[in-house]
């Protein structure tokens, strides 16, 4: 992974030139990215403030706009509320905008499992404070942000224990988050492929005009963009510099707002 991360404002007038030079493909993680993380899902709540600016450039016939979650489809629906964008639900498992509807198919024997799992993990832990599984159909979040410092390592146990044969078999894929772990189907289809295959798309609409692709994410499973979205476009990790595949970093959701305003602003009045 690359560790030259740089402040994405300390190079801003290279990065505004490019910006300005071609349409931008923005796509943006919702938690940790457009709002602080929360102590639950549905505490998270988008600002008016975030919420103009993202129809703004939405308006923009020169910017793309899509939010990409790991959240429901329906949920990141109801928490950004705005048409003209294109929803990425489920980590890519489930797309929806203009034009477009996908949702990708998973096994009856995968279900099953996830089924499984989710009442092992539900017996196993009934007692922890705090912990709470969101189950989003093809996808389970196990979440234990709530829980106390003292049995972190009891839930983190549990679980590994609770998945390990499902994943040595092959059965699901597991991606650690930020006090979360993911839960998904055993495919080759993640954040960054979904990115490579939207931007495809709309190379088309545009007949191969050029495109600037834009990756704005704070959390694991962004990395999977990062990585083939780097030499591309600008890709831009939300938080304190780390070892990442992001060429670049702002500090917190405010610098990413800032951000956004800038954007929204420099190709003038829609085109």
């Amino acid at each position: 992974m690359a560790i030259d991360m740089r402040y994405l404002f300390g190079r801003w007038d290279e990065i505004e030139r490019k910006l300005k030079e071609k349409h931008t493909f923005l796509f943006l993680d919702f938690d940790g990215t457009l709002v602080p993380i929360a102590t639950a899902p549905d505490k998270a709540i988008l600002s008016k403030e975030t919420e103009e600016v993202l129809k703004k450039i939405s308006e923009n016939s020169k910017h793309k706009l899509a939010i990409i979650s790991g959240r429901a489809l329906k949920d990141i629906k109801n928490m950004v509320g705005l048409r003209k964008i294109i929803y990425v639900g489920n980590h890519g498992f489930e797309i929806e905008g203009p034009k477009i509807k996908f949702t990708r198919r998973v096994s009856s024997e995968y279900k099953a499992t996830l089924a499984k799992i989710k009442e092992r993990l539900s017996e196993k832990l009934s007692k922890v404070r705090g912990f709470f599984i969101e189950d989003k159909g093809q996808t389970l979040s196990v979440h234990y942000r709530l829980v106390s410092k003292d049995n972190i390592p009891f839930v983190e146990v549990v679980f590994h224990e609770t998945v390990i044969l499902h994943r040595v078999k092959d059965r699901i894929k597991i991606k650690p988050g930020k006090m979360v772990f993911e839960i998904s189907p055993p495919v080759e289809w993640d954040k960054g492929k979904v990115a490579l295959w939207l931007l495809a798309r709309q190379k088309f609409i545009l007949k191969n005009k050029g495109i600037f692709p834009v990756y704005i994410g704070d959390d694991v499973t962004d990395e999977d963009a990062f990585k083939v979205l780097r030499n591309k476009g600008l890709t831009v990790f939300v938080g304190k510099p780390k070892i990442s595949y992001a060429a670049y970093y702002l500090k917190d959701t405010k610098e990413v707002i800032k951000f956004l305003k800038i954007l929204s602003n420099l190709n003038g009045q829609n085109n």
